[in-house]
């Protein structure tokens, strides 16, 4: 990480307590960039986020306020903040165990609702800080701690769920697209309404040990060639298709905001009359 990206750690506990290898690390420097080249002052900025390895991005390690909740429960708190808090970038990060398995019913009724909120959910396949349990995004057959035999349960396909129930944008990268990604992180940020990234994400700890990937790069070259961008899907049938990550932007539209119409509604009856 650059020097002048320091400013944005707590520099008094790094070096981070990542796994050797974990793509949090990277998901961090990313979003340091992001905040350093859109001139975001980190006051301006609520971070809000639940209990796993992806949650030490913004706790401890980003330098703003910041809620660290119950485990499933960020974007409930954040939704909170940003009644609360409306003129704040209210940046949720978290692993797909927290958003999509014990808060996957916030995480579609915050996208139905379209609350302001920047959602970015670090996707590594597996509850990795709690002993490699099976999570909603783990792929079929692949063993885990609790499903030592295989995984018998069809993953969530979870940036296109979040789409479906209404977000203002969605889309899906990896800790490979570094570039594409910094880039996604800006959109989202920028986009008025629920926005949410998607981050396939190494974990050479906990996954890769179980898929024959033990070190970080293996997973890296994996999201490398195994990635099809999103627009060049109509050139893949079936079976060929399912195996691959499809990767880009899968949603981007506008829709009244929830907080928004909130203070509407508060306005119009909280009215004094002349």
């Amino acid at each position: 990480m650059k020097n002048n990206l320091l400013k944005y750690l707590r520099t008094e506990i790094l070096p981070t307590e990542f796994c050797a290898g974990c793509g949090c690390g990277t998901v961090l420097n990313i979003f340091c960039h992001v905040v350093d080249e859109m001139k975001i002052n980190p006051d301006d900025i609520i971070m809000v986020t639940g209990i796993g390895c992806s949650s030490w991005i913004p706790s401890p390690y980003f330098s703003a306020d910041t809620l660290h909740t119950t485990h499933g429960r960020a974007i409930a708190f954040a939704t909170g903040v940003k009644v609360m808090k409306p003129d704040k970038h209210v940046v949720v990060i978290a692993g797909d165990g927290d958003l999509a398995g014990i808060g996957g019913n916030h995480l579609i009724h915050a996208a139905r609702r379209n609350i302001d909120l920047t959602v970015f959910l670090v996707n590594n396949y597996i509850y990795g800080m709690t002993g490699g349990q099976v999570s909603p995004t783990t792929p079929s057959s692949v063993p885990t701690s609790t499903t030592p035999y295989g995984n018998t349960e069809q993953p969530f396909k979870i940036a296109e769920l979040v789409a479906a129930a209404g977000a203002s944008y969605v889309s899906r990268w990896t800790t490979y697209h570094i570039f594409h990604l910094k880039k996604a992180m800006k959109d989202a940020i920028q986009k008025k309404g629920f926005s949410f990234v998607e981050i396939c994400s190494q974990c050479p700890t906990s996954y890769g040990k179980r898929v024959g990937m033990r070190e970080g790069i293996d997973q890296l070259k994996d999201f490398r060639d195994n990635s099809i961008d999103i627009r060049k899907t109509a050139d893949y049938t079936g079976d060929d298709l399912d195996s691959k990550l499809v990767i880009g932007k899968l949603a981007e539209r506008t829709r009244p905001e929830f907080t928004e119409s909130l203070r509407n509604i508060n306005m119009k009856f909280n009215e004094v009359p002349a």
